[in-house]
């Protein structure tokens, strides 16, 4: 038998699990980088979500070309948000400048 608050069960099950890779153009310094982070972090919690785990941006050389840059630097944050703002986080995440390219994926409940 399932414990706690069921308002609170309920919630739960409307929220999935996702996880986002960006890549931020290779000029961006690591105050910007904070700033781009802390930026998506914020949206999604504004967005009713929690932040499960933040990978540091790491410095790496592309397989082709991107905006005419060959490097890039990627970030990683997985996230829970509920299944209904899961499209306004996308459109946040697109209007952010410094982003060269991202990619949102579902990740398992398990």
């Amino acid at each position: 038998m399932a414990r706690g608050n069921p308002e609170e069960r309920r919630w739960e099950r409307l929220m999935r699990p996702y996880e986002l890779m960006y890549l931020v153009q290779p000029t961006a310094d690591e105050e910007r980088l904070g700033a781009v982070s802390e930026r998506l972090q914020q949206s999604i919690a504004t967005l009713g979500g929690k932040v499960d785990k933040v990978v540091p941006t790491v410095r790496r050389r592309l397989a082709y070309e991107i905006g005419h840059h060959r490097d890039g630097q990627y970030g990683v944050i997985e996230y829970s948000l509920p299944a209904d703002q899961a499209r306004e986080f996308e459109r946040t995440i697109k209007l952010t400048e410094e982003i060269l390219r991202h990619l949102v994926v579902r990740r398992d409940q398990a």
